[in-house]
């Protein structure tokens, strides 16, 4: 019994060691601008990760010193864990099935619209009560200062591939027919009825297109991105941490099975 307990407190040292890409695919999403502004998904992920170490812990202390109640506690706990992080994984996979861009003429980068994405995605940035904080934050950045300093000319500008957000929030939609002075400066409007945008955008610096659903959708595009990227660590951690719980889970049976031969051994003798 003692090999199979040692064997549990040793995958359970790995289950620890599998909970640092979950949080650091948390931390790494709170420092991105965007999900610092939006402030969905990084904290879930920190937390379940967190909560992957202390139970891991209790197995590991459990199988090491062989205390029955905290092995049990970990079979069951790990099992809670593993189903929610699985339900995460799937749920990220399917609010960002949708959110493709679309490609202007003459243009290297795409463009965005809301429609494009999920209803779930799109309900974070629709309200103007949600909005207004994101848009706050998301103006106090210099995403879009960036952009004057790297591109002068027109047509260094088209060619240039530009962020999402960048896409949606610095700049007009490209069906409006603005004319280019620089990035975040545009002029003389062809056609303002393309898109009600065209008369949201503003060349204060402050304002830009930060109020226009582009940027909204820019923003969404963004998050897509780096939550499916983030999805993918999780799902392969996801992964490997089945296969600790499913050896985990035949240590404990082994050791129970010994633990009985040797109980009714010592009676029958």
């Amino acid at each position: 019994m003692a090999l199979s307990n040692n064997v549990i407190g040793a995958i359970n040292f790995v289950a620890i060691l599998l909970s640092i890409p979950i949080i650091g695919a948390g931390i790494w999403l709170a420092t991105e601008a965007d999900n610092s502004c939006v402030k969905i998904l990084q904290w879930p992920v920190i937390i379940l990760g967190i909560l992957i170490i202390v139970v891991a812990l209790a197995g590991f202390v459990g199988g090491f010193w062989r205390m029955a109640p905290l092995l049990i506690f970990y079979l069951v706990a790990m099992l809670i864990m593993i189903i929610l992080l699985a339900s995460l994984v799937v749920f990220v996979y399917m609010v960002t099935l949708r959110g493709s861009g679309h490609l202007e003429p003459s243009r290297a980068f795409l463009e965005y619209h809301l429609d494009d994405f999920s209803g779930w995605l799109r309900r974070r940035v629709e309200s103007s009560y949600k909005w207004d904080g994101i848009r706050n934050c998301l103006s106090s950045t210099d995403m879009c200062a960036e952009l004057n300093q790297s591109y002068r000319m027109a047509q260094d500008f088209f060619n240039a591939h530009l962020t999402p957000l960048q896409s949606g929030c610095c700049k007009p939609p490209t069906e409006c027919g603005y004319t280019f002075i620089n990035p975040t400066y545009w002029i003389s409007p062809i056609n303002t009825a393309a898109d009600l945008d065209c008369l949201a955008w503003s060349n204060d610096q402050n304002q830009l297109c930060y109020g226009c659903s582009s940027c909204k959708a820019g923003l969404l595009a963004n998050l897509r991105q780096e939550w499916r990227r983030a999805d993918l660590v999780l799902l392969i951690t996801l992964v490997a941490l089945i296969w600790v719980y499913l050896i985990g889970c035949c240590a404990f049976r082994n050791a129970k099975t010994v633990d009985i031969f040797r109980r009714y051994k010592q009676g029958y003798t």
